[in-house]
């Protein structure tokens, strides 16, 4: 590679294709630190949940501008509320439920929107999440979006589900969530999903990790010469 590395990088795509899984990937390869925007989505939907604020822009409003949450963005992303890291609790199914009815909320998509340009100003950065490249970072020089079909996506986010369900509820509730995300993601009047005039588009269905970043290595080499 003969010039610098593009900086920052966006990866956006609906639930499951594969985002945070690619973003982790080139984080470590290039030494970038990594930002899954959906983490922090999530860690503002467990808080309402647990402080009881309904999914409604004017409460939400009053709720994120006291909200204690910090990210942590190394080659992995961290959440903290308070100085509880809640990383772990992120896909829980009570937020599983949730999170696209809180992350449509315009008062808390401005107040990440800010955070996540601030992390992406302080280096060398990947971001993935839903609206990384038409909206967080329009100007990104290097943007990817993942997509791959609805059954195998399921599949995916069955695999990460508890241990504590069966697998026919945990395939049953994942086909039933990406189903729900995707309309409720794509038809949102902020930030709707959708690929940027400029991203490469990279169909996931049927690749393995190593074929995905295959090709995303390639993008990356040429965006450097």
């Amino acid at each position: 590679m003969n010039r610098p590395l593009p900086t920052p990088i966006a990866i956006d795509g609906p639930a499951a294709s594969g985002k945070s899984t690619l973003g982790m990937e080139l984080a470590e390869r290039f030494g970038y630190a990594f930002l899954d925007t959906g983490l922090m989505y999530r860690a503002v939907t467990l808080a309402a949940v647990r402080a009881g604020i309904p999914a409604e822009d004017k409460a939400a409003r009053r709720f994120v501008r006291t909200l204690d949450m910090r990210v942590e963005a190394t080659t992995t992303t961290r959440i903290f509320l308070g100085n509880e890291d809640v990383t772990g609790r992120l896909r829980d199914p009570e937020v599983e439920a949730n999170v696209s009815l809180y992350s449509a909320l315009p008062s808390i998509r401005d107040a990440m929107v800010r955070k996540q340009r601030d992390i992406a100003a302080e280096g060398f950065a990947v971001l993935a999440g839903r609206d990384i490249g038409t909206v967080v970072l329009p100007d990104a020089p290097l943007k990817f979006y993942l997509e791959a079909s609805e059954e195998s996506r399921a599949e995916r986010r069955s695999r990460q589900a508890s241990g504590e369900w069966g697998q026919a509820q945990r395939d049953a509730d994942a086909r039933k969530d990406i189903a729900l995300r995707d309309s409720i993601d794509s038809t949102r009047k902020v930030a709707p999903l959708r690929p940027a005039a400029d991203a490469i588009i990279i169909d996931t269905t049927r690749l393995t990790l190593d074929q995905v970043l295959d090709l995303a290595l390639e993008k990356v080499a040429c965006a450097s010469d």
